[in-house]
């Protein structure tokens, strides 16, 4: 009977795993979807490079910066599913609405709504998802969440691309993925119901016991201060996320100069897009996977394989390209899945929705200072964006080879 116990438990965290992926799945096909097209899009309106640049970095930037706020008060409250639902409500019904922008601000202010939405259900999400993962493999967990994700992601961009290519336009694209947005809604409300403590798949870690008379002398107000603080190596590792953040091109950039400069048509941009999603989605389930064996050392492979996306991306002709947006996705795949999964190891459940609010944060604001600078330099001069691009992620490796060493020694 004491062994059954574990294994329903692993079934039932599994279970949830995968209609969380569900959630993310219908999810994934409404806004990545729509990210797909925003940069023509927002060409098509108006707007430049540098606005495109920082509408995408913005966007980021308040989505990760939210994220703090988010779990900080997940944490205080433990109302995980009521979070989380909010931020889908907002981070889906603003896609599709982006049919009836008449202007590049207005289609801009709901994108950056889409990512708020985003920013504020993700932490306590993540949460959940790594209680789960803690029955079944923190990789393992979050790498076959982030499948199922990048699954909805490759069939959203593909569906656009049919619209476009049966001579519908970009508006039309946008009200067809309201369908995927209400499944979305439906299926995260079902998992509140079946699921309505999911933190139950892990005990919580006990504060570490102070013995002698420091533990007399320690008031409760230094007690708390000392729960509130993180280890060094989560700072070193937030430092190193935060450099690959800031040379990471979004897609709206890139699908910008997929537009401006002609290397592809049209309906191949959200093609191209949908390319990058399946191959997040497989480096995702292979990155998960190895993380469980051999840890942050996976993070450095991610790494050294994905900057060179962008001499290939913002240089090349169609293959290149493709080859260019397939280490693109490998780089999310990792973005995605096992950045996550590191916080995991290193916090304790009732202080991790904070420190994915604060890591997020940190790596949203590194990302869209990236895509600004990214954005001018496009405009400047393309070899200077894609030196700047390739050597601050370079530049990462170290941090990550550091943590690597503090976590085997732990």
């Amino acid at each position: 009977m004491a062994d059954s116990q574990p294994a329903h438990l692993k079934k039932r965290a599994m279970l949830f795993i995968v209609l969380i992926g569900t959630v993310s799945l219908f999810a994934d096909m409404t806004y990545e979807g729509a990210r797909s097209i925003t940069g023509p899009f927002l060409a098509i309106l108006g707007a430049s490079s540098l606005a495109v640049g920082v509408v995408a970095g913005f966007g980021e930037l308040a989505g990760y910066l939210i994220r703090l706020g988010s779990g900080t008060f997940a944490d205080r409250t433990r109302r995980y599913w009521s979070i989380t639902i909010v931020g889908y409500v907002i981070n889906l019904f603003a896609v599709p609405l982006l049919a009836l922008a008449g202007s590049w601000p207005a289609a801009a202010a709901l994108m950056i709504a889409e990512r708020i939405g985003k920013g504020l259900r993700n932490p306590p999400r993540d949460v959940m998802l790594s209680a789960a993962g803690n029955q079944v493999g923190q990789g393992w967990g979050f790498g076959f969440h982030e499948a199922m994700d990048q699954t909805g992601a490759t069939v959203g961009p593909l569906l656009v691309a049919l619209v476009l290519f049966l001579h519908g336009g970009y508006r039309h694209s946008f009200a067809l993925l309201f369908i995927p947005a209400v499944l979305a809604i439906a299926t995260v409300v079902t998992g509140r119901i079946v699921y309505p403590q999911p933190t139950m798949f892990e005990e919580r870690r006990p504060a570490a016991a102070t013995s002698g008379e420091n533990a007399a002398e320690q008031t409760g107000e230094s007690l708390a201060a000392s729960e509130r603080r993180f280890p060094r190596i989560y700072w070193i590792y937030v430092v190193g996320v935060a450099l690959i953040a800031a040379g990471f091109a979004d897609f709206p950039l890139i699908a910008y100069h997929f537009q401006r400069s002609e290397a592809l048509a049209p309906q191949m941009i959200p093609v191209l897009y949908a390319i990058a999603m399946a191959v997040d989605a497989l480096a995702a389930l292979l990155f998960g996977a190895l993380f469980d064996r051999i840890g942050v050392a996976t993070m450095i492979i991610a790494a050294a394989m994905s900057l060179f996306f962008a001499p290939l991306v913002f240089s090349g002709g169609l293959l290149t390209a493709i080859f260019g947006m397939v280490l693109w996705g490998v780089g999310m795949g990792a973005h995605e899945s096992i950045m996550r999964a590191v916080v995991a190891k290193m916090i304790p459940l009732e202080r991790r929705g904070r420190a994915y609010g604060l890591f997020n944060a940190i790596y949203g604001a590194a990302w869209f200072l990236g895509s600004a600078l990214l954005g001018y330099l496009y405009g400047v001069s393309i070899p200077g964006l894609i030196v700047f691009s390739v050597l601050i992620q370079a530049a990462s490796i170290p941090f990550l080879v550091r943590v690597a060493r503090g976590l085997a020694k732990a």
